[in-house]
């Protein structure tokens, strides 16, 4: 029974350990702040490939849209468990915070 669950983690590692394509969507922010906040979700054994310069054109097309002039990133990532299970958590919801600049200019 051992040796089965072995191998079945074996290959999961195996299998879910590829590389994953993933885009930062906006999932929050506040317009008087000027604060965005872009996400992606990851599976526990999967490596996510992001395109940080798509990150930062999401935020800035947010920003404009909000009468700011640019944005960038600030504050890191923050990491919250999805599906936590016996093993660890399964799926991870994370994301990173970008600063409205520029100054708003209410339209």
């Amino acid at each position: 029974m051992g040796l089965k669950v072995l191998l079945i983690g074996a290959v999961a590692l195996l299998l879910g350990a590829c590389s994953t394509n993933k885009e930062l969507v906006a999932t929050g922010g506040s317009r008087a702040d000027g604060t965005i906040q872009l996400s992606y979700e990851v599976g526990a054994f999967q490596k996510a490939n992001l395109s940080f310069e798509q990150g930062i054109a999401t935020a800035r097309e947010r920003c404009r849209a909000w009468g700011y002039s640019d944005a960038e990133p600030f504050g890191g990532q923050t990491r919250q468990c999805q599906a936590p299970s016996q093993y660890g958590c399964m799926q991870w919801f994370i994301s990173m915070n970008y600063q409205c600049l520029g100054g708003n200019r209410p339209s």
